[in-house]
């Protein structure tokens, strides 16, 4: 799977964490940034990665801040885009089968490093239910 990720400064160590436990499992990443401590906007790392899904360039995205929440909402900004901010597991299940959701957000401070990387790969391995109700609402979201 083709994945591509952003951070802001605060999220970097998460970023590069969940970077290479992708690699190892097999995924193709495109980091987006940032790529220092140095202070930054999440806007633009935020964006970047929601570009990726907008082109279909890349599989799914996830972009990390220091809650999670600017990040989600930068994202959603973006027609296509279906972010979802996910501090358990049982809400990365949910938001991929009911929402189909194309986007991760994580919030550094808020996740361990071990709990990401469990959102992560529930996020990734959960096919959206095809539900005709959870189709005809995402119709109603791209509307």
């Amino acid at each position: 799977m083709k994945i591509s990720i952003g951070c802001d400064h605060s999220a970097l160590d998460l970023k590069n964490v969940l970077i290479k436990y992708l690699e190892q499992k097999g995924h193709e990443i495109v980091d987006r940034g940032t790529y220092t401590y140095d202070s930054c906007d999440y806007t633009d790392f935020g964006l970047a990665v929601a570009k990726d899904i907008e082109s279909k360039t890349v599989d799914c995205g996830i972009v990390i801040c220091f809650t999670g929440i600017g990040m989600s909402i930068i994202a959603n900004k973006v027609k296509g885009v279906r972010c979802a901010l996910c501090t358990n597991t049982e809400l990365a299940k949910m938001t991929r089968l009911h929402n189909n959701s194309n986007m991760l957000a994580l919030g550094a401070s808020v996740v361990s490093e071990e709990l990401a990387m469990e959102i992560v790969d529930t996020f990734l391995d959960t096919e959206f239910s095809n539900e005709e109700r959870h189709i005809r609402r995402i119709d109603l979201i791209e509307k």
